[in-house]
């Protein structure tokens, strides 16, 4: 199978737990692969034979940027869902890190990563 891969989108969002991450935005990143049939556009260099992976991350940054979740795992499945909107997209792995969870020591980062 083909693959389109988006790595390292970038969106400040509310999601968490403790009352501090509930507060104000925090950072997170956002890696997707989505697997795709992408002979068609291999032949046709065409955009309308292949999934606009602009319009896909666009659609992973409306789910961090606008809704809200306590879970990295529910936020995960969100973007995936959208991910897979287009019927096209035959699987998508979604991994989401937060880039400065409040844990009480130094990480650089945590992550949850899904395939559906």
């Amino acid at each position: 199978m083909d693959r389109i891969s988006v790595s390292g989108l970038a969106a400040m969002g509310i999601h968490g737990v403790e009352p501090e991450e509930r507060s104000r935005p925090q950072p997170f990143a956002v890696d997707l692969v989505l697997d795709v049939d992408l002979s068609a556009a291999g032949e046709s260099d065409s955009l309308h034979d292949t999934v606009d992976y602009g319009v896909v991350a666009q659609r992973a940054v409306a789910v961090v940027t606008g809704e809200s979740h306590h879970l990295l795992e529910r936020l995960a499945t969100r973007i995936a869902s959208e991910c897979r909107t287009d019927p096209r997209v035959t699987r998508v792995q979604v991994t989401v890190r937060k880039l400065a969870p409040p844990l009480g020591v130094r990480v650089d980062h945590v992550a949850v990563t899904l395939e559906r």
